[in-house]
């Protein structure tokens, strides 16, 4: 009498019944959710000291956006690429710090730059503090980041070396940066802990942009 056949081995690999992942979030897919503008500033911001003021602040129930250009912030921990060699305005201190205390490494981390909270708009007001995540767009790229640092209270358009980089965008603080095009998205009541874990923002970033994008607001 013959032996029984032996079973099949249990399948490897993926199930094949189960929903596929989502697509990846396209920059195109961000720039229709935010070709509209509700503003939620009072006023307007410039884009660089001695510009006419033109910049909104705009927002949805999700999250605040503007469009402006990008400035590079090499302000932070003194590295190789920014210090106060390489960048004539460099500070050794960001507004917000990673969790052991020291200041953030613009170098290192992708993170943007709100204003400072004034008359024109209080960042604070609307769910962004620092951690808080941020999908930035520059031409068919998407970066994610954090709130790491404010600047002037009436310009607006900054981001770090890291975030510039990211992008194709020079991050030379001197000579980089991009004039326009640049579209900052911010994600109310998000936080990234600790601050300075990069790929839990590109995670919760890539997460938060597929709701916002999916979502009927």
């Amino acid at each position: 009498m013959p032996a029984p056949a032996a079973s099949d081995p249990a399948p490897t690999g993926s199930d094949p019944s189960a929903p596929a992942p989502p697509a990846p979030v396209t920059a195109a897919d961000l720039l229709a959710k935010v070709s509209g503008c509700v503003p939620v500033s009072r006023g307007r911001y410039r884009k660089d000291r001695g510009t006419a003021a033109t910049v909104p602040v705009c927002g949805t129930r999700d999250a605040v956006f503007w469009k402006a250009d990008m400035d590079i912030d090499c302000d932070g921990r003194p590295s190789r690429r920014c210090n106060a060699r390489t960048d004539p305005y460099f500070s050794s201190s960001t507004a917000f710090a990673q969790s052991d205390g020291r200041a953030l490494s613009s170098e290192k981390l992708p993170y943007v730059v709100v204003p400072a909270p004034s008359g024109i708009w209080d960042h604070r007001d609307h769910g962004v503090r620092g951690g808080s995540v941020a999908a930035v767009v520059y031409r068919d790229r998407v970066s994610y980041a954090v709130v790491g640092d404010t600047g002037p209270t009436d310009i607006i358009g900054e981001a770090s070396y890291a975030a510039a980089a990211s992008l194709g965008i020079d991050p030379d603080p001197r000579s980089g940066g991009a004039p326009s095009g640049v579209t900052y998205i911010v994600f109310k009541d998000s936080r990234v802990t600790p601050l300075e874990d990069r790929e839990a923002a590109e995670a919760q970033g890539a997460r938060l942009a597929r709701e916002f994008v999916d979502s009927a607001d």
